[in-house]
């Protein structure tokens, strides 16, 4: 908004949008990428604390590195190459975004408590407000949207 007095131009506030923090990291599938992603998140996590004052509770800081190791460990656990972790937020949200070179899509599973093992997708789905997933040409890409401030 821009306010005029007696023919002066005074900015008082925003005269362009701010833009999300975006980082990036790439991952060879090596022993030890796994907690190596979640370090980078929480790092990222720290950062947008720092940087867009957002309130990243216990709660959610828990739940989105949750969700960066179920997918990274999807990623490593079925593409035949690195994978690419991208983290973007903001103050209300951050988007936890996973690139592998598998095209095959994830299946997610029924709810099945007794069922060992293959719970990740259904664990993504509970914990994020939105989840996508699509092919990219080189494999996939998933895509989850975690709120911080409840969802």
């Amino acid at each position: 908004m821009i306010e005029h007095l007696d023919g002066a131009v005074i900015p008082t506030g925003f005269d362009v949008p701010v833009e999300p923090l975006r980082r990036a990291a790439h991952y060879t599938g090596d022993p030890g990428c796994i907690a190596e992603a979640r370090a980078f998140a929480a790092g990222f996590l720290e950062q947008l604390r720092t940087e867009w004052c957002a309130d990243v509770g216990r709660r959610a800081q828990d739940e989105v590195l949750l969700v960066v190791s179920e997918l990274v460990t999807n990623a490593d656990r079925h593409s035949n190459g690195p994978y690419i972790l991208e983290l973007e937020g903001t103050d209300l949200a951050v988007a936890v975004v996973v690139y592998d070179s598998s095209a095959a899509l994830p299946r997610r599973f029924p709810r099945d408590p007794r069922r060992v093992g293959r719970h990740g997708l259904e664990i993504v789905h509970a914990l994020a407000a939105e989840v996508a997933v699509e092919r990219v040409p080189v494999g996939k890409r998933v895509r989850a949207i975690m709120g911080l401030n409840g969802r």
